[in-house]
């Protein structure tokens, strides 16, 4: 007979498992030793990482992908090097859990000086609380349930991390078994905020002729894709994404007319969206990268501007309106529009995107990161992961046409260097089945590398392209000065040294081309060193680069 008694390690298992989360990254520490025995007992498989870092970078790439990510750290040294990772998650919307395990309770109120910890043993708590949309330390049988059930809906429900504490004695103390779970629902949208909203907005789509939407990454998180795809199948608008909402849908789409960056856009994309007599944006968060620099220039007359619980319709402000009930008022509103009248150019038809480009490959010429990504337009298949880093990488692999179900993941808010090797270990561990590919600079894979060695343990098998252009282009780009320099590795043979997969090096289109046929028959990781040249990249990267050199006064 199933005890009605359990621990409370026991009690946050089963919760997470409930929620979605299967797998547990972390790094050992004698104070959460306790809580990671309880793991080995649980339905929630344990992952080891190298370091902290890459154990918070790994439950954000497995959140992006199904939802919810977890990792587990000691108190002090353990969670403090986690800290950058759990503060990207913050900034870009991912909910994450993160679990500490802490000295036990009698040491917050004796406070002796104890290894990893900082005298005043609130200290960690009380950084977490800045980053994370709630917290808690654990302190009873009691209470922990609730405490526990709180900050999990607040993770589900404002999309971010959260922070619980564990006592190394309050691990095994006993609390009453859960039942299931009850997920956060969004209060409702204040009616007549919604319906004042919604007349405003289909009266500015009405009187428009040439009208375009942007989707963002707010529908992403809020798993409000269908809701779009509704809006855009009944009035047949065409639709634009920006960096951070990229793959909201398929880019396949019919009605998808390409990636909007401001000036950093291509010419169609960029004179369409502009000159469009009403914008409508759903979800979007207006950072720098993803408006190439503050150069959108959207009309304020013209653009209605929806987020998750907020509309702003040229200079009215609507609170308490929830984006889905919004998008779903609309959508039973409006009327489809003839395709012709629209002058919608599809992104997967016209020269808006590389995919749409021949490539033909000389043997003997030396790679570019133009051809490179060239070439990577016809390689990537459906359904995969792309994982583009900060830099070179990132702004390539964005002006891509992503394939049927792909899922496109980069840092392009907080960008935060060496998240995606992290990222990469998360997104593959959370679908084994769909094929993983990342786009890594040889700077940034130096900051986070060692969980390549993870990926490897756990039988993981993405393809790694490295692109070796000798140092930190994206800031090379921005002053070119030698602390940009880094010492060169022989990357592709730490495949070697970390003890499994294909390691490959490339200098030439046809050397690229054999490589793509080994990776193709592989059975293991694939990690591809891309040589090209040392300021060679993107040019959204260089203005990006000039637009971040006036903004830090270095010109």
């Amino acid at each position: 007979m199933t005890s009605s008694k359990i621990t409370i390690a026991e009690y946050l298992l089963i919760r997470l498992k409930q929620i979605g989360v299967d797998h547990l990254f972390g790094v050992p520490g004698d104070f959460v030793l306790g809580f990671f025995n309880q793991v080995l007992n649980s339905e929630v498989k344990y992952v080891g990482t190298c370091n902290e870092l890459n154990a918070a970078y790994a439950a954000d790439g497995y959140a992006r992908i199904r939802g919810i990510g977890a990792f587990a750290t000691t108190f002090g040294v353990g969670e403090l090097s986690a800290i950058n990772g759990v503060a990207g998650a913050y900034a870009e919307r991912v909910p994450v859990v993160v679990v500490t395990g802490s000295p036990a309770t009698i040491n917050f109120c004796t406070r002796p000086l104890l290894h990893h910890t900082l005298g005043d043993y609130q200290i960690p708590l009380r950084m977490y609380e800045k980053i994370t949309a709630a917290s808690t330390q654990l302190a009873s049988g009691a209470i922990a349930p609730d405490e526990i059930d709180r900050v999990l809906s607040a993770c589900l429900y404002y999309q971010q991390p959260v922070y619980i504490s564990i006592p190394s004695d309050v691990v095994m103390m006993k609390c009453n078994r859960p039942g299931a779970f009850s997920f956060p629902v969004h209060a409702p949208s204040d009616p007549d905020a919604l319906d004042e909203a919604i007349n405003e907005t289909l009266a500015m789509l009405d009187n428009a002729r040439r009208p375009v939407v942007i989707g963002g990454v707010e529908l992403i998180r809020f798993k409000l894709q269908k809701e779009f795809a509704g809006l855009l199948d009944k009035t047949g608008f065409p639709f634009v994404t920006m960096m951070l909402g990229k793959t909201v849908l398929s880019e396949q789409h019919p009605q998808f007319i390409g990636l909007f960056e401001g000036d950093r856009s291509r010419d169609y994309v960029r004179e369409r969206v502009e000159s469009a007599d009403c914008i409508l944006q759903l979800g979007e968060l207006m950072t720098d990268f993803n408006t190439g620099g503050f150069t959108t220039r959207l009309d304020d007359s013209k653009t209605i501007s929806a987020n998750i619980r907020t509309i702003r319709i040229k200079h009215h402000f609507f609170e308490n309106v929830y984006l889905r009930d919004f998008i779903l008022g609309l959508t039973a509103k409006l009327a489809r529009r003839d395709v012709p009248t629209l002058e919608i150019q599809r992104a997967v038809e016209g020269c808006v995107h590389r995919h749409t480009e021949r490539y033909r490959p000389d043997p003997q010429q030396a790679l570019t990161v133009k051809r490179f990504f060239d070439r990577m337009s016809h390689f990537v298949e459906n359904d995969s992961i792309v994982i583009a880093e900060t830099g070179v990488s990132l702004f390539s692999a964005a002006e891509m046409l992503m394939p049927q179900g792909a899922t496109f993941i980069g840092q392009t808010f907080y960008g935060s260097i060496g998240y995606t090797i992290g990222a990469t270990l998360g997104a593959a561990t959370a679908a084994p089945n769909r094929r993983v590919v990342l786009f890594v600079g040889d700077g940034a894979f130096q900051v986070t590398c060692q969980d390549l060695s993870t990926m490897i343990r756990y039988g993981h098998k993405p393809i790694i392209f490295l692109l070796n252009n000798d140092g930190y282009t994206i800031e090379r780009v921005i002053v070119d000065r030698p602390y940009n320099d880094i010492q060169p590795w022989l990357y592709h043979k730490l495949v070697e040294v970390f003890g499994g997969g294909l390691g490959l090096d490339v200098h030439t289109e046809g050397e690229l081309e054999d490589a793509l046929d080994k990776a193709a028959t592989a059975d293991s990781l694939v990690f591809i060193e891309i040589h090209t040249g040392r300021l060679d990249c993107p040019e959204a990267l260089r203005i990006a680069g000039r637009s971040m050199a006036q903004i830090n006064q270095l010109v």
